[in-house]
């Protein structure tokens, strides 16, 4: 069986949207969910306490007030993977679990990169996470392959359309930086090097495509697909769409050893929305 992973922003969602989330994510058919913009807030915690409560293993690093990060949703068991202990720069904005596969172990990572507007102060923060993170990935480099996968919040060189003006110079040398530092391919090239899709877009005509996946050589050997999955934005003008950006789906040949026993969320929902009982 392939083991298919699937990363998607959920965007620091309400109780309502989590909700709808929720269902949606249950219903996808991919092993590993990795949800970037998520925060310490009630509709995240939902999240997590729901599928923890319906079987599935949850990595959900603890998130300072106000400051976003990454949750890691299994159906297949998982170990923490060092990364995550290894950035002491905004931590929650980088988690990592270790799958256990039918030819060794598996890093799956999952990063969601600081944005940044015109101000200094942004500018500095999103380079300084920038080479935390790019010093955790080699402090913890390891001869197991490594899959990351999230909202990168920067594009490759010769995105299209170009947004020229938009984006420093490192902004781009950590995308390049991604394969020339530390060897792994942007799988969305490796498979289709001409294709022009966007995961999040102000306008249909001025689209970003800020969600990656990149894996190591072995990764990239075994990868069977990867695809943007944009029925998440759908819905936009009545506000009822699961998020603004695309969820991105990757399938690799290779099979996780254990699968957990998971249960419906919606039905853990109802459980953990029940009353207590009384007693006599």
């Amino acid at each position: 069986m392939p083991l298919s992973l699937l990363t998607v922003n959920v965007g620091a969602p309400s109780i309502d949207r989590a909700q709808r989330q929720l269902r949606w994510l249950a219903a996808r058919p991919e092993e590993v969910l990795v949800l970037t913009e998520t925060k310490a807030t009630a509709g995240s915690a939902f999240l997590a306490k729901t599928f923890a409560a319906a079987g599935y293993s949850v990595t959900f690093p603890t998130h300072s007030p106000g400051e976003l990060g990454v949750m890691i949703v299994s159906k297949v068991a998982t170990t923490l993977d060092p990364l995550g202990s290894a950035l002491d720069f905004l931590p929650a904005r980088a988690v990592g679990v270790v799958v256990e596969t039918d030819e060794g172990p598996l890093r799956v990572a999952g990063a969601y990169v600081p944005s940044r507007d015109s101000t200094l102060e942004k500018t500095e923060r999103k380079k300084t996470w920038i080479e935390q993170f790019h010093k955790a990935l080699e402090y913890t480099s390891s001869n197991a392959p490594l899959l990351l996968l999230g909202d990168l919040n920067v594009l490759e060189p010769h995105h299209q359309p170009p947004h020229r003006g938009q984006f420093a110079q490192f902004e781009y040398a950590f995308y390049t930086g991604l394969t020339e530092r530390h060897g792994l391919t942007d799988l969305f090239r490796h498979l289709h090097p001409n294709r022009i899709e966007h995961s999040w877009a102000r306008r249909a005509d001025l689209g970003y495509r800020y969600d990656h996946a990149h894996g190591s050589h072995a990764i990239a050997e075994r990868l069977m697909t990867c695809d943007y999955i944009h029925e998440t934005r759908e819905n936009a003008l009545d506000g009822s769409r699961l998020t603004d950006h695309s969820g991105l789906a990757v399938t690799l040949a290779l099979s996780a050893t254990q699968t957990l026993l998971t249960s419906d969320p919606a039905t853990a929902v109802d459980a953990l929305t029940e009353p207590e009982p009384t007693l006599f």
